[in-house]
């Protein structure tokens, strides 16, 4: 994970989601590291949270991204309820996807009880990114998608975790909404790249969820959320335009056919 240390504090790393392989093939000129992000299970299959997403699906997206991408890292998310058991479980589940798709590495949601778990995994070679803050596997337990980390206890709790994940053997670490001091905080403290979401542009880099920077997922826009495009727009019209055309008898017309 050399590459990514050498980038701290020097050059921007750039993070996207992607479950496909046309959108992985275009991400990939852009991105250090493509996310096969458990939020496709919000984006994709259109469930309300992450927490029942398997690990089939992320095995079978993880394969569709890595066949796309010539040079970007490729993380894919454990899933809830693959990795929490033992280590052993969480080996497991690691070695299965890494070896059905070819990625290059895991994410996972690191609370300070799972550090052993990343230790076990990173003495068996398994390279994996953390994950602290905000972690979306728990929403149902904490009541919905909330900052973390606003009081002084819960913002101790979260950084001396982020230094544990990396004394565990984490490459890197994912931040997701806590105030921009507290991700700042992390990020000086410690050695290995943060990637933000929702956090704090001194982050070591930034992640969002594809569908969100390109507009295409409007019923949920968290703060941190930036639009970059609105696709649900353009894909509206263009369906629009064609649903018209066809009615009238203007598609096909006769540079279409045969």
């Amino acid at each position: 994970m050399k590459r990514f240390l050498q980038k701290k504090s020097q050059e921007k790393i750039i993070c996207l989601t992607a479950y496909t392989f046309p959108m992985a093939k275009i991400l990939d000129e852009f991105c250090d590291i493509i996310l096969v992000g458990d939020s496709l299970g919000m984006t994709i299959y259109g469930m309300p949270d992450t927490v029942d997403v398997t690990l089939e699906m992320m095995i079978n997206h993880g394969k569709a991204v890595t066949k796309a991408r010539k040079k970007s890292f490729v993380v894919v998310d454990l899933p809830f309820g693959t990795y929490e058991k033992s280590c052993e479980q969480a080996l497991e589940s690691a070695q299965k996807v890494i070896f059905e798709t070819g990625c290059d590495a895991i994410k996972i949601e690191t609370s300070r009880d799972l550090v052993p778990t990343v230790k076990f995994l990173t003495e068996n070679k398994i390279n994996v990114m953390g994950h602290v803050g905000l972690m979306p596997q728990s929403v149902r337990k904490i009541g919905g998608y909330r900052y973390q980390g606003r009081d002084e206890k819960s913002a101790k709790e979260i950084l001396e975790t982020a230094k544990l994940v990396e004394k565990a053997g984490a490459f890197s670490l994912v931040i997701e909404a806590v105030p921009a001091e507290l991700a700042t905080k992390i990020t000086q403290e410690i050695s290995i790249p943060t990637i933000g979401i929702g956090a704090s542009a001194e982050c070591d880099g930034q992640v969002l969820v594809i569908d969100d920077l390109l507009g295409l997922n409007q019923e949920f826009k968290p703060r941190f959320v930036k639009y970059y495009a609105d696709l649900a727009g353009e894909i509206s019209t263009a369906v629009k335009n064609f649903s018209a055309e066809v009615k009238s008898k203007k598609f096909p017309a006769k540079e279409n056919l045969v």
